[in-house]
This record gives C-alpha cells, sequence and structure tokens, in this order.
C-alpha cells in the first residue's frame, strides 16, 4: 500500500514537472517575445511581418498547439512508464 502510494507521488511530481516546464515555454513566447522583446524582435522579418508582431499573433498561438501536442505524447509516455495507461 504504501508503495502505491509513493508511486501515485511520484507520477504526480513528474507530471507538475512537465506542466510547469511547458507553461514556461508558454509564458516566454507569449509574453516574452510578444511584450517584453517585442521591439528587438521586430528588427527581423519572418513571412513578411516583423518578428514580435508575430509571435504576438502567430507565434505564440502556433508554439500552443505544439506545446498540447507534446504534452500529449509526453503524458502517453509517463503513463505508460507509471502503468496507469488506458
Amino acid at each position: 500500500m504504501k508503495q502505491d502510494i509513493n508511486k501515485a507521488e511520484q507520477y504526480w511530481h513528474r507530471n507538475l514537472q512537465i506542466i510547469f516546464s511547458y507553461l514556461v515555454v508558454w509564458f516566454v513566447v507569449s509574453f516574452g517575445f510578444g511584450i517584453i522583446f517585442v521591439e528587438e524582435l521586430n528588427q527581423f522579418n519572418i513571412f513578411g511581418f516583423k518578428l514580435g508582431y508575430w509571435f504576438a499573433n502567430q507565434g505564440s498561438i502556433l508554439v500552443f498547439c505544439l506545446l498540447t501536442v507534446a504534452y500529449a505524447i509526453r503524458m502517453g509516455r509517463l503513463d505508460s512508464e507509471f502503468d496507469v495507461h488506458e
């Protein structure tokens, strides 16, 4: 019984680490690149748009979608590792 509780705690600890790391990436891309560093990034162009503008309008959405897919894949691996998969 104690071993099951410890395994569940390890699973949730790893899950929270993954969530926190992905939230940090999302924050840096959406808030950092789209607001804080926008002037520095606007010196570069991507697809004909200033890079800071692109991150604020398209890049943060694209990164969010990629993070969602990456999270689903990573959680599938974590579920298999801890034998809690469906």
